[in-house]
């Protein structure tokens, strides 16, 4: 029987031959290893957070996420909604911020779902995986499962922005965020603690839109994790794993760089250390093959 149970939103970019479909596989195989059931909501929809923002409202884009929250309480009632993606967990947390404290938005979200025959109570947290990790277990408790050690790598600790801002984690600096270095020190690596560029923007919304900028963003985040000495690159959030990962050839010849940087989900590096295999923990969907897991996980 699981420890503990949560009533999952697994969001688009997880869903098979997604670009984040490696991150789903290494996180349920992590939470295999800590006895941890994710009841997935549903029926549940997009979150609007690639599109809400582009001229379709406000209400459509909270309802969006209010109905997933409202099939989540009709499904699993009694357990936290948790979402591993960084906008998944951001657009859905604002809509519970919303429904709480704008009396309108409240009035109005509730007709929207009464139309489709939903009730919201709106009574259970919104909460990213991380947080799950950090405060239901704690690092002495994740450190314990480890049985892989992740010695002698040295690891850049990228929190990105969505995770960061505006609601960020309990207790964590907003400029200084420690958790992924925390995380990386809990599973024997080495984290690198004077990284400064782990909550820069990697310009995921002008990924498309203004590249060069987006690029030149993603150059100053690597750039930083090689003048620091790290091999690798952690992250919390898929648009940020996917920017700073698929662009590197096209950085590497704009720029002249030689950019060979991998850049990999908490998720894999802890289904590693807890002895899953290369393929549990996902490390065959890495663009940019991180051989020190690799090698670790074949041991």
């Amino acid at each position: 029987m699981a420890k503990k149970e949560y009533s999952f939103y697994p969001g688009c970019s997880s869903q098979k031959g997604a670009s984040s479909s490696n991150y789903l596989k290494s996180a349920n195989a992590m939470c295999d290893a800590l006895e941890i059931k994710l009841n997935h909501i549903p029926d549940w929809n997009c979150c609007a957070a690639s599109i809400g923002y582009a001229g379709g409202g406000k209400l459509p884009r909270i309802s969006l996420s209010a109905r997933n929250i409202a099939l989540s309480e009709q499904a699993h009632p009694n357990q936290d909604i948790v979402a591993t993606c960084a906008a998944c967990w951001l657009a859905t947390k604002e809509a519970s911020e919303r429904i709480d404290h704008d009396p309108q938005i409240k009035q109005e979200v509730v007709q929207v779902l009464d139309a489709a025959n939903l009730k919201i109570k709106n009574n259970k947290p919104v909460r990213h995986m991380v947080e799950v990790l950090i405060e239901d277990f704690g690092y002495q408790a994740l450190g314990k499962k480890v049985v892989k050690p992740l010695e002698g790598i040295k690891i850049a600790g990228y929190v990105g922005c969505q995770t960061n801002r505006p609601f960020g984690i309990a207790g964590e600096s907003f400029e200084n965020p420690l958790y992924l270095d925390k995380l990386v020190e809990t599973m024997g690596a080495e984290p690198i603690k004077n990284y400064d560029k782990k909550v820069q923007c990697c310009g995921g919304a002008l990924a498309f839109s203004e590249p060069e900028k987006s690029q030149a963003m993603i150059k100053d985040i690597i750039t930083s994790a090689y003048d620091s000495d790290a091999d690798m690159i952690v992250t919390p959030c898929p648009v940020c794993q996917m920017n700073v990962e698929v662009y590197q050839d096209q950085i590497n010849k704009k720029y002249g760089t030689k950019f060979n940087m991998p850049v990999v989900y908490y998720s894999t590096l802890m289904s590693v250390a807890y002895g899953k295999s290369a393929k549990e923990a996902a490390l065959d969907g890495q663009i940019i093959k991180a051989k020190q897991l690799e090698a670790i996980a074949n041991k």
